[in-house]
């Protein structure tokens, strides 16, 4: 399958409806952009449970990694254009490359201003137009990243503004999902992807101990193009993340990917979490996104072919829905679904509320309380993405305007603040929700698949859709917005929140006998 098989192609360039243009760019530093070329020979099956294998890290760059052709063009493009190359990496199809303001402008045929930002007042350094390749590279490259410094992506976690009416550990919300006995991530490694915030060791060390925990999870940073472990507004995202895995998968080994909020940082972040041979995680797990019309075609393209070789390298890849309901927090009152949860390759991730009676689960619907601005779970339906395969007889309805695209959230679990998570963020015990919640919650879930499985779930899509009804509570009250719940998936809370062990032997179930 094409990375761009599922594409609607458009031209639209963000940063020229979503900023407030302040005057030339003055600063001289010079500027990194990462090239992202297109594979040689045919694009990668996404490896999917039980049937489709894994493409190894080591086959992966003979396979489907860059066309040295290329890589030679865009060498004498750089050097044309007195461009250096700082690195490159044929496997992730990527050349950085270094120069001036000026040389930048020269060689991508773009005009680099200061933009102010909108509501925030930030100011970014940006282009009023996407970058012109030339004829020599155009049919190379997929996307030039670096050029455009707009934050593409927010954190998807929420604090209550109210008193919470409940609030739950992660080891309580994982046994209200039977997540199932005898597993607890051993063997795994999960990738989280952050866009800001701070890891603080000390915090988490303080969390799991309060827990009863007699050790504490494992957990490794690592800076990407130049991001790290910085406290800040989104510290909460990074704690939760780390928190929620950690007490779910607490044997797993947890690697926190820093990188900018830029479409390149986000960029790098996946493809090298999905590349990265030391720690080689078999799932990723991604709380950020931004609206699917926020982004330019060429981020997008670029990003679906971090997210296919993730998939085609046998990881799952677990992603928030959002927090604003059917809107995704856009001002023009139509529907709108957040990416990258809306990536064909990703388990996009919906929001419950969550009421328990002792251990077991007295009411769940779904999460909406934008009544009283507690938000609601995002879903609905792409209008950049096609219907996949898996998803032809899920019920899916038709996009605005009638495009019959890919439905989202595929799965949920609780994320009212309201019903949220006991957290520690910045020395403080805190209650968080969000879909921020979500996505590590599934990710750890996978994990423990992985472990009993001794195989990687890989693309989750293909299984999950086929398993029986008993490997899913079905949410069928409530809405978001533009949908409502109803029986078998829909665009609030997809195929439901999960019985682990229930699902656990379904998915053995389809494995063929040896």
């Amino acid at each position: 399958m094409s990375a761009n098989s599922h594409f609607i192609q458009r031209t639209h360039w963000p940063l020229a409806t979503e900023a407030r243009y302040l005057g030339p760019h003055e600063d001289t530093s010079p500027i990194d952009v990462t090239l992202v070329m297109r594979r040689k020979g045919a694009h990668p099956q996404a490896a999917a449970w039980p049937h489709a294998a894994a493409v190894q890290r080591q086959d992966f760059d003979n396979a489907y990694g860059a066309n040295p052709h290329d890589v030679d063009q865009l060498r004498g493009f750089a050097r044309q254009h007195g461009l250096e190359e700082t690195g490159c990496d044929t496997c992730r199809r990527v050349m950085h490359l270094r120069g001036t303001p000026q040389a930048m402008q020269r060689a991508f045929g773009v005009e680099l201003g200061r933009y102010q930002l909108l509501p925030s007042g930030d100011t970014v350094m940006g282009s009023r137009h996407p970058p012109a390749l030339s004829s020599a590279i155009s049919s190379s490259v997929i996307a030039v990243l670096g050029l455009d410094r707009r934050p593409v992506a927010r954190p998807h976690f929420l604090r209550p503004m109210a008193k919470p009416s409940a609030a739950y550990t992660p080891m309580q919300i994982g046994q209200l999902y039977q997540f199932p006995t005898g597993t607890d991530g051993t063997g795994q490694t999960i990738a989280v992807i952050e866009l800001g915030g701070a890891f603080k060791k000390t915090d988490f060390t303080q969390y799991f101990k309060a827990l009863g925990f007699k050790k504490t999870p494992s957990v490794t940073t690592v800076s990407v193009a130049g991001g790290k472990s910085r406290s800040g507004a989104a510290d909460a995202e990074v704690m939760l993340d780390a928190e929620v895995i950690g007490a779910l998968a607490p044997s797993a080994k947890i690697v926190i990917y820093f990188a900018p909020n830029t479409d390149q940082g986000f960029y790098e972040a996946i493809s090298q979490a999905a590349h990265d041979t030391k720690h080689k995680p078999s799932v990723i797990s991604i709380s950020w996104g931004g609206p699917e019309d926020s982004w330019s075609a060429s981020t997008l393209a670029a990003m679906e072919s971090a997210l296919q070789d993730a998939a085609a390298l046998g990881l799952t890849i677990t992603a928030a829905s959002g927090d604003s309901g059917s809107g995704d927090g856009e001002a023009d009152g139509q529907p709108h679904v957040d990416y990258p949860a809306s990536s064909v390759y990703t388990l996009g991730c919906g929001g419950t509320r969550l009421d328990a009676n002792g251990a077991t689960i007295a009411s769940e619907t779904v999460w909406n309380e934008t009544a009283t601005n507690e938000g609601a779970t995002g879903g609905g339906v792409s209008m950049d993405y096609a219907r996949p395969a898996y998803q032809q007889k899920a019920g899916v309805p038709t996009a605005p305007g009638g495009f019959v695209g890919r439905g989202v959230p595929d799965v949920a679990g609780n994320a009212d603040p309201m019903t949220g998570y006991q957290v520690r963020v910045d020395g403080q015990n805190q209650v968080i929700g969000g879909t921020s919640a979500v996505a590590p919650l599934w990710a750890a879930l996978v994990a423990r698949f992985n472990q009993s499985l001794g195989a990687p779930l890989g693309d989750a899509h293909a299984a999950l859709y086929q398993v029986n009804g008993g490997a899913f509570r079905d949410i069928t009250h409530g809405n978001n917005g533009a949908y409502q719940a109803g029986k078998g998936w829909d665009a609030c809370t997809g195929l439901g929140t999960p019985n682990g062990q229930a699902m656990l032997q379904a998915l053995k179930a389809l494995q063929p006998a040896a």
